[in-house]
């Protein structure tokens, strides 16, 4: 019986370089995850300032000054980016659940509504508040 001729492949989408040219749908799959994650931080962050003025002037002036400083400033800043890439993400991945947009010219456009979306919504937020 003759042996079956191996084929060289690349193992993974994600080795990025030579083998794989990174594509909207994947991105947009990758920063959903990473908003995803993100936003822990941000709520975790903000538990700790609740629970701190919830145990004493001391300890909350400790956590109150960690969310007023660059970081904290940073990181909510962030998660209002993260919250509404999320929420523009759902609504695509809803989108695709109904069956519409499977193309992948419309996929990759819908890509680029969420992160561009979410980058206008963000400064309109920002403005807002």
């Amino acid at each position: 019986m003759a042996e079956p001729k191996r084929v060289e492949r690349p193992l993974s989408p994600f080795m990025i370089g030579p083998y794989y040219r990174p594509q909207m749908t994947s991105i947009s799959s990758i920063l959903t995850r990473i908003t995803g994650n993100g936003l822990i931080v941000a709520a975790v962050l903000a538990v700790w300032w609740l629970l701190a003025a919830a145990t004493g002037d001391d300890y909350f002036a400790t956590a109150d000054a960690v969310v007023r400083s660059w970081f904290g400033k940073l990181v909510f800043l962030g998660s209002i980016w993260a919250i509404w890439y999320h929420y523009l993400a759902g609504l695509r991945h809803l989108y695709f659940d109904a069956g519409h947009g499977m193309e992948i010219r419309t996929a990759e456009t819908l890509g680029w509504v969420c992160v561009i979306g979410s980058v206008v919504l963000t400064v309109i937020t920002i403005l807002i508040l």
